[in-house]
């Protein structure tokens, strides 16, 4: 009797609407936010560092960062309009974070512009997601997995030089390039491709996060972490709206506008892959379409409150393959804990902390992923000529124009701030336009 009743409370688990008990849940939900917390919070520390930003403004970024994440995996979770066909949240059990892909191009608008012009082309974006969400049987064409791959893969190659930079000490630090900071930074590297490779379990799911943890400690001993901004962190404090204010700028709107469109259409794969891992189907038209424009909406949201672009996040759907966890309440919890965190500026400062090195060490592998991801959707289509000259030319155009840095010096600024920033942008036009104009190869007969 007693073996039937834990065997019932553990099905819970196994439950989108299952109701498991604090001890069941609340394990599975740190392990989701060990996954995901280090993503999450880099790219507002990377914007922070290209922006400017003094110690108070980049807490209420990465503050941001967190609890927005929180709430958009709230609404994803439980959606907020839910009557016949239309819906605002999937309601599949997945944890939404600050993405990576728009790092870049962000990175692009900060050094040229501001915070504000970043947060103000987000909300283009946001309208941009929503449309795409409405019309997505429509759109979905357009983006096959060969140009999905192709972005995805384009993203992951322009975040290297980032990673690289970071190694060093930070293009801004006196000791860029030191042998105190590559030695940390290969450090945090070993330990996280170890622990990726030899790791099992917790050790395998925060591999990231020890090797942070770890370059850390071995910075303090050299005397590189700054603790000067923690002391004057206050210990409680609510997102203030408009801190770092709107703005918008006609060519940092295309150009993240873009990354939306492509970031709405690659959600279908993190939403299938949820659905396919941990319910054993296909999402239905209406969790897409409720999915997606909440991505949009809440996005929108977002930018109000200094939180940068959020998506879906693979390494936690990765989990729901591996696990079969479902139940919404351990998500939820999750989420829980992403915004008590969010609340606590102290935490924030904490993370600001961090030398470049060690985080330069701990993504380098996190943005090789990224490019490997693309180059696994590129090669599940054949690779033909017709293919290959899609890729290579979207790729070359993409890379080759962003790294000449004079090549666009006579065109009007903003054509430079669309094409010549970020490679992403450009390659993803150029794949999508050879795609539509290129005569596709006929099958052989075998």
């Amino acid at each position: 009797m007693n073996r039937e009743i834990r065997r019932s409370a553990a099905d819970e688990l196994f439950r989108v609407d299952g109701k498991p008990s604090m001890a069941q849940a609340l394990p599975l939900a740190l392990q989701h936010v060990v996954a995901m917390i280090v993503g999450c919070v880099t790219p507002a520390i990377i914007v922070a560092g290209v922006a400017g930003l003094g110690s108070h403004d980049s807490i209420v970024l990465i503050q941001a960062a967190l609890l927005m994440s929180a709430l958009t995996t709230l609404v994803q979770l439980y959606p907020v309009i839910k009557k016949g066909s239309v819906s605002i949240g999937s309601g599949l059990p997945v944890i939404m974070g600050i993405s990576f892909a728009y790092v870049p191009t962000m990175q692009a608008i900060a050094g040229d512009y501001d915070v504000a012009t970043i947060l103000g082309a987000q909300i283009i974006g946001g309208v941009v997601a929503i449309l795409v969400g409405i019309f997505i049987k429509q759109i979905r064409k357009f983006f096959p997995p060969l140009i999905t791959g192709t972005v995805v893969f384009a993203i992951g190659l322009s975040l290297y030089p980032t990673a690289i930079n970071y190694m060093a000490g930070g293009t801004s630090s006196e000791t860029y390039g030191s042998w105190q900071n590559w030695l940390v930074a290969l450090i945090t590297l070993v330990i996280v491709t170890g622990l990726n490779h030899y790791g099992k379990g917790i050790w395998k799911l925060s591999s990231i996060l020890i090797g942070i943890v770890a370059g850390y400690i071995v910075s303090l001993l050299f005397g590189m972490v700054d603790f000067s901004g923690v002391s004057s962190a206050a210990l409680f404090q609510f997102p203030a709206p408009l801190h770092f204010g709107i703005k918008f700028e006609p060519s940092s709107c295309v150009a993240i506008g873009v990354l939306f469109a492509i970031n709405a259409i690659q959600a279908i794969g993190d939403f299938s892959a949820t659905t396919t891992g941990g319910l054993d189907r296909m999402p239905t038209d209406e969790e897409l379409n409720g999915g997606i424009v909440a991505y949009g909406l809440s996005n929108i949201f977002c930018a109000f409150f200094g939180g940068l672009p959020t998506a879906t996040y693979s390494q936690n759907v990765g989990i729901v393959a591996s696990t079969k966890v479902v139940a919404k309440r351990v998500f939820g919890m999750a989420a829980g804990i992403l915004l008590v965190a969010g609340l606590i500026p102290k935490f924030s400062s904490i993370l600001t902390t961090i030398p470049y090195c060690v985080l330069g060490g701990a993504t380098v592998s996190v943005f090789a992923s990224i490019a490997m991801t693309g180059v696994k959707l590129v090669t599940a289509a054949p690779m033909n000529f017709r293919n290959t000259t899609i890729v290579g030319l979207a790729i070359a155009l993409g890379m080759g124009i962003t790294q000449a840095n004079a090549a666009l010096a006579t065109f009007p600024a903003w054509v430079t701030t669309i094409f010549g920033k970020s490679p992403v942008v450009l390659a993803t036009i150029t794949a999508i336009i050879l795609n539509l104009v290129l005569p596709k190869e006929k099958e052989k007969n075998s």
